[in-house]
């Protein structure tokens, strides 16, 4: 029986495969950070992946740093230092497919609040984050 609830089936983990390359396979763009991080990007969206895979934060690219989504109740703000600009619905829907994206390249597991749709960066969800 299939779930009716999830968009993607299970990853397939694959353990000697370069986690770097099946990024690059699936689409996205890659720049090696300095500090042996990764700023994996693609269409507007970033996120930055450390060795393991483990993805430590990800958003919409302003100025050319990766902002951070706030909800403010009433709409969700994208954060970047000190500036915060409104987030558009395309964006928002641009984000979350990235995440999704990313997570199955990644071979992450995909939880069902973030499965439903753009979740907060700094809000508590029920679960630990295991980005």
């Amino acid at each position: 029986m299939e779930a009716m609830f999830f968009r993607r089936q299970q990853p397939a983990t694959n353990g000697a495969r370069d986690w770097t390359e099946a990024v690059r396979e699936a689409g996205f763009e890659i720049e090696p950070l300095p500090d042996g991080r990764v700023k994996v990007s693609r269409g507007g969206c970033a996120a930055i992946v450390a060795g393991g895979p483990r993805v430590e934060r990800w958003g919409w690219v302003v100025n050319g740093e990766i902002a951070a989504l706030v909800d403010r109740g009433f709409q969700k703000f994208w954060r970047a230092g000190d500036r915060s600009v409104p987030a558009l619905a395309q964006q928002l829907k641009a984000l979350h497919e990235f995440q999704e994206d990313l997570r199955e390249a990644l071979g992450l597991v995909s939880r069902y609040n973030t499965s439903l749709g753009t979740t907060n960066d700094l809000h508590l969800y029920d679960r630990l984050s295991d980005r």
